[in-house]
């Protein structure tokens, strides 16, 4: 398995675009994944996989090692996020909020997604840098050595991050 991703990578780097096509194919949903978690807006996150990937086209010459292909796609995408939110945060200090009263409590799903969009709501007030290194271990389960090679920190700042997230998530979550 790793060796045909390999063997794509280094299709791909010599000029061949089926190759790369097969790597958009491969990795296109883990690409949307890792952008919607971190922008919350479908469009946007969209945008920015179509972005990552023609970015990656243009600059796969740059890739040193193959076998960081995932990696350097998720430093790609976690960047083109970072800039996207930058830029929304110009235009408006907050996204409107769901109005709570019209929201009936009345059955266990209708709960289930208030409590989902609290959470959501929470995670995208944290730091994109919180928010990045949260997602990358709590939803998409990377090892924190692995985020600390994705991002191109310390090991011990992934750590530390994560913490810091996990207690400012709790603590947006017990005001609302």
């Amino acid at each position: 398995m790793e060796q045909d991703l390999t063997k794509l990578i280094h299709q791909a780097k010599s000029g061949d675009v089926d190759a790369f096509a097969a790597l958009v194919t491969r990795f296109k949903g883990e690409v949307f994944r890792h952008a919607y978690a971190m922008v919350n807006d479908r469009m946007e996150a969209e945008d920015i996989a179509q972005e990552a990937f023609v970015k990656a086209y243009y600059a796969l010459n740059q890739l040193e090692n193959a076998y960081a292909f995932a990696s350097w796609m998720t430093r790609i995408v976690s960047n083109l996020c970072y800039d996207r939110l930058k830029k929304l945060q110009k235009k408006t200090a907050f996204q409107s909020q769901i109005d709570e009263e019209t929201i009936s409590r009345t059955t266990s799903n209708i709960e289930q997604a208030n409590i989902r969009f609290d959470l959501q709501d929470a995670i995208q007030r944290l730091t994109p840098e919180h928010r990045t290194v949260l997602i990358l271990r709590d939803v998409q389960g990377y090892s924190y050595g692995e985020i600390a090679n994705m991002m191109n920190i310390p090991l011990g700042t992934v750590k530390s991050r994560i913490s810091n997230a996990r207690k400012l998530l709790k603590n947006e979550l017990s005001r609302g």
